[in-house]
């Protein structure tokens, strides 16, 4: 009765553990979830909406597209605003273009560990993923190169990448845009959490480095303002904009102009960058409560490195446990946590977990920590 690709229809751990995180006895370090003290309250000026109740441009709003160009020239993109396509947040973004290049078959070049929900669609429409390592070492680039062939999309989340928070240094940039460009294959760059930056700015995109090579950059609105407006965006080489824009008319026919007229007042008035920068405190504290936290109650158990930016820890476990029994065992002592198996196409050589450190605040991330030594203290024993 369903198409064949349904039999690949994943679910999304992080989805199906969305309930019980959010119970108000659960201390969430699962899911990316912003703080609730660092969602943005919009106002406007006069207190007036633009007309914005008939239905809109499939494309977005004209005005939001166009700031939406002017900040990624600012961090170097050559763009306009006609190649802007404003999406339901990042995962509509990676539906359009799954949906835009993948076949049944088709290889595709990933990280590993990668996005889980981008791994979920791109397995929905049948890619033959491939991958190189991005760890504590910093990005294989040597795996990347070897797989780049004319063609072939290569998915990238190389600032404060979810979930191993690691940051492609300029060198590691270059030497990416070189090795996509000399291949002529085709670079989709994610980057939602480049304003979430603690230890000064992130090196520029990839992107903006090409010369030759056609590419997609897709920025998000959720980890910035909030997660609920579900707006993000998608900036393409100009071969792209037209069959991305028929996808998403058959899709939904456009984004939700209320959540569109609120970011783009938001832009024009340059509140977002105070946002950001009020915010950032607040997650410093955070990251910092995590990492004095992991160093005390978890040190003979994972390694880590202290994220830059973004909202995770990635813990290497330093003896192989079942992380979804670890799931399970922690909902039931009132923790989540992601295992970290899901953000690998394959089946990764050791044990990992993805903590977000941005939801709970320090003494729940206290609290959270020791429960979690607890059970690790006892899965090891099982293990032995």
């Amino acid at each position: 009765m369903f198409a064949r690709r349904i039999d690949r229809l994943t679910s999304s751990l992080v989805r199906d553990i969305l309930a019980a995180a959010t119970r108000p006895d659960m201390i969430s370090f699962a899911g990316g979830l912003p703080a609730e003290e660092a969602l943005y309250q919009p106002t406007l000026n006069d207190g007036k909406l633009p007309d914005i109740w008939q239905y809109g441009q499939t494309e977005g709003e004209p005005r939001l597209r166009e700031l939406v160009a002017q900040h990624a020239r600012a961090l170097g993109i050559d763009c306009t605003a006609a190649q802007v396509l404003i999406v339901n947040g990042s995962q509509q973004g990676i539906d359009l273009v799954s949906k835009l290049f993948i076949d049944e078959g088709t290889p595709l070049l990933t990280e590993a560990p990668a996005y889980l929900a981008a791994l979920q669609s791109f397995r929905l429409f049948g890619a033959e993923l491939h991958s190189f390592a991005v760890d504590a070492d910093g990005a294989q680039l040597d795996q990347l190169k070897a797989q780049l062939v004319p063609q072939r999309c290569v998915y990238l989340t190389p600032t404060f990448q979810n979930p191993s928070g690691y940051c492609y240094s300029d060198a590691e940039r270059n030497a990416v845009a070189g090795a996509v460009d000399a291949a002529d294959a085709i670079l989709f760059e994610d980057d939602p959490y480049r304003d979430l930056a603690y230890d000064g700015p992130a090196p520029a995109p990839i992107a903006g480095r090409l010369q030759r090579a056609r590419w997609i950059y897709q920025g998000s609105f959720s980890k910035t303002l909030a997660p609920g407006l579900r707006l993000g965006y998608l900036i393409v080489h100009p071969d792209f904009i037209t069959p991305l824009t028929r996808l998403k008319q058959a899709a939904d026919l456009h984004s939700n102009r209320l959540s569109q007229a609120l970011v783009a007042d938001c832009l024009e008035r340059g509140a977002l960058a105070t946002h950001v920068q009020s915010v950032l405190p607040l997650y410093l504290a955070r990251r910092d409560a995590m990492a004095a936290a992991l160093q005390q109650h978890l040190a003979e158990y994972a390694e880590w490195a202290l994220p830059k930016g973004g909202l995770f820890f990635w813990l290497r476990l330093k003896q192989r446990v079942d992380t979804r029994q670890l799931l399970q065992a922690g909902l039931d002592a009132g923790i989540a946590i992601m295992p970290g198996d899901a953000f690998f196409a394959g089946t990764p050589q050791q044990s990992c977990l993805r903590l977000n450190f941005s939801h709970a605040n320090p003494a729940l991330i206290e609290t959270g920590v020791q429960r979690l030594a607890g059970l690790l203290a006892q899965a090891n024993r099982l293990a032995a």
